[in-house]
């Protein structure tokens, strides 16, 4: 039931025609409540779509009311216009559900807007804003599978999860298959929750939740324009965990949503955990799983079933962590094929039949140890990018 598991929130997806294949591509979700506060986290990238800066406004308060959401385009670097889009955009929502489809007034302010798609191009405003009509009259329990197909661009599958907490549940929906290495955030998230919060409860779990998952996931070092994290909590289960609880429960959703972003990343026939240990600090653990996840050689290398892990220490080596070269370790599924900077085992004993593959770094330079994921280069990537907007 994906964003609709947790008690208070309907949500609908609609074809409304912005795609040319007349795909699902308009998603309302909307808190019942009885409470309706909310969090999130956007994307690093400076240059930040329309609907990014509309809701880092919305978000202010900490209560988002709706969301809604469309593919088949971004609103991303369309200037002025592009934002007045956005804005039209969630006065025309506020309208609809105030009219018909919500339990308390809605206003323009409490609705959160996303969109993905193409960068440059303006939306067909007058499909969107039917498609809007059309998911408000549609709105359920049931419509959580719809919403998260309606957000889908070169996603070959729809994405949800769902955990349940002492009393309370989170649910939620993502896309995203390309473009997998923002700050904070990756591509479009939305997250429920029926537990008791108030904005700044939810707004420490939410960015402890993404620094362990969609903030580990760098795919391919692209940072998108459009991305956006929106946690909502309706208050409709009585529940008020603790903080820690809160925070459990929402990484777990986030975490098994962002593994399932790697798993369909563009063209990719490999899913590699990066599993770095023996760091002097979390950020140097980062930083060398980073940048062994961007490393098109190492990429390449696992497209071919190469366990080259030469070039896997030429990209610690490029690093500002602490660590002696000397004494770096390397392993591939558990083979251990550099030692102390040089040959280990035979690198022939590594099988990388498998799609999942765990690259194990021990720097032995600390006790701090992070996880990134990441995925091979394949030419199927390189064709799917390379005719993109064609």
């Amino acid at each position: 039931m994906s964003v609709t598991a947790p008690k208070g929130f309907r949500a609908a997806g609609v074809a409304a025609g912005i795609k040319a294949s007349n795909a699902l591509d308009v998603a309302l979700v909307v808190n019942d409540g009885p409470d309706t506060t909310a969090a999130a986290v956007f994307t690093g990238n400076r240059i930040k779509a329309a609907p990014v800066l509309w809701s880092q406004q919305v978000l202010r308060a900490g209560i988002v009311r709706a969301v809604v959401l469309n593919s088949g385009g971004a609103n991303a670097c369309t200037g002025p216009a592009g934002f007045q889009d956005t804005h039209a955009t969630a006065e025309h929502t506020a309208a609809v559900l105030s009219g018909r489809a919500s339990r308390f007034p809605v206003g323009a302010g409490d609705v959160a807007v996303c969109s993905t798609g193409l960068i440059g191009e303006r939306l067909p405003m007058a499909k969107l804003l039917s498609g809007v009509d059309a998911a408000a009259r549609g709105l359920s329990r049931d419509g959580g599978a719809a919403a998260a197909k309606a957000i889908m661009t070169t996603d070959t599958v729809s994405k949800t999860a769902v955990h349940s907490g002492q009393g309370f549940t989170v649910g939620g929906m993502a896309k995203g298959a390309g473009m997998l290495a923002p700050g904070l955030a990756t591509m479009l998230v939305v997250v429920t929750t029926d537990a008791v919060a108030d904005a700044s409860t939810l707004d420490g779990a939410l960015r402890a939740a993404t620094r362990q998952s969609f903030d580990r996931v760098d795919s391919d070092g692209c940072m998108s324009t459009n991305d956006t994290v929106l946690l909502m909590a309706s208050g409709a289960s009585g529940i008020e965990p603790t903080p820690e609880e809160l925070t459990a429960a929402v990484t777990a959703v986030c975490r098994d949503l962002a593994l399932q972003l790697v798993a369909d990343a563009e063209g990719a026939t490999k899913e590699i955990a990066i599993e770095v240990t023996g760091a002097a600090s979390e950020d140097d653990a980062v930083e060398v799983g980073r940048s062994i996840a961007r490393n098109n050689l190492v990429k390449t290398a696992f497209f071919g079933n190469d366990p080259n892990w030469g070039r896997i220490l030429a990209a610690i080596g490029t690093t500002a962590a602490a660590f002696e070269p000397d004494e770096v370790d390397v392993a591939i599924n558990g083979v251990w094929i550099c030692k102390g900077g040089a040959a280990g085992e035979d690198r022939a004993k590594v099988d990388l039949a498998d799609r999942s593959v765990t690259v194990s770094v021990d720097l032995h330079a600390g006790e701090a140890e992070a996880t990134v994921w990441t995925n091979d280069l394949s030419m199927g990537y390189v064709h799917e990018n390379s005719a993109y907007s064609s």
